[in-house]
């Protein structure tokens, strides 16, 4: 017996829809370089994955919408400077602030990341299905950017971010507000991503069909 067909699929979107060419210890070196600044590339990456599941989560609950930008920028830079200040090299930047908006505006581009190959195919497949897709993505508002720029914006109707709403994955108010976008009861959607603790747990304990992709 076939599944009933959801009325609406939500993704999540880094390592998800799209990754980072490489890995983005390499971005960072890359970037670095330009800068003045050396460190070995596999010190880079370990030390920002140490930093970023070290960070509070990407939400800020309790302030004004237009303040976002603001705590985005800040929130990274927190992570960035932690991340080359583990490795040994901070000191080494003689204008840290100049480096940290070149890499922050780079991220927000379509030149750091890569479609996955299943991603175009199957989201059109969904949508001559006349299924509804939308994002949940504990990232931010840099997002709306990168999905237009990697051509992915239109097959979206919805798009729910962690920073903007004040809720990260798992909470299920992240997941609350995505269905209500839709009109949708979990019951009737699923969500696929790649975090078993953020979109598989998040979604089942939001009532919501979960999936969790491996890429």
């Amino acid at each position: 017996m076939s599944q009933p067909k959801p009325k609406v699929i939500f993704l999540d979107a880094v390592g998800t829809l799209f990754g980072v060419k490489g890995s983005v210890g390499e971005v960072y070196g890359m970037l670095a370089q330009e800068f003045g600044v050396t460190a070995p590339i596999d010190s880079i990456n370990t030390a920002f994955y140490d930093s970023f599941k070290a960070s509070p989560p990407l939400a800020f609950p309790d302030i004004d919408i237009i303040e976002v930008p603001d705590q985005e920028y800040q929130w990274w830079e927190a992570i960035v400077k932690s991340t080359f200040e583990q490795v040994g090299v901070l000191d080494q930047f003689k204008d840290f602030d100049t480096f940290f908006n070149q890499l922050y505006g780079y991220f927000a581009t379509a030149q750091p990341w890569y479609v996955y190959p299943d991603i175009l195919p199957t989201l059109e497949k969904w949508l001559k299905e006349d299924i509804e897709l939308g994002i949940i993505s504990n990232f931010d508002s840099r997002l709306h950017a990168v999905l237009e720029v990697l051509e992915l914006g239109k097959y979206f109707s919805s798009v729910t971010i962690s920073s903007a709403l004040g809720f990260a994955k798992p909470s299920p108010d992240i997941f609350a507000k995505a269905l209500s976008k839709h009109h949708c009861n979990p019951d009737e959607a699923w969500h696929i991503g790649d975090s078993v603790e953020h979109d598989y747990q998040g979604a089942k304990a939001a009532g919501v069909k979960a999936f969790l992709i491996k890429r």
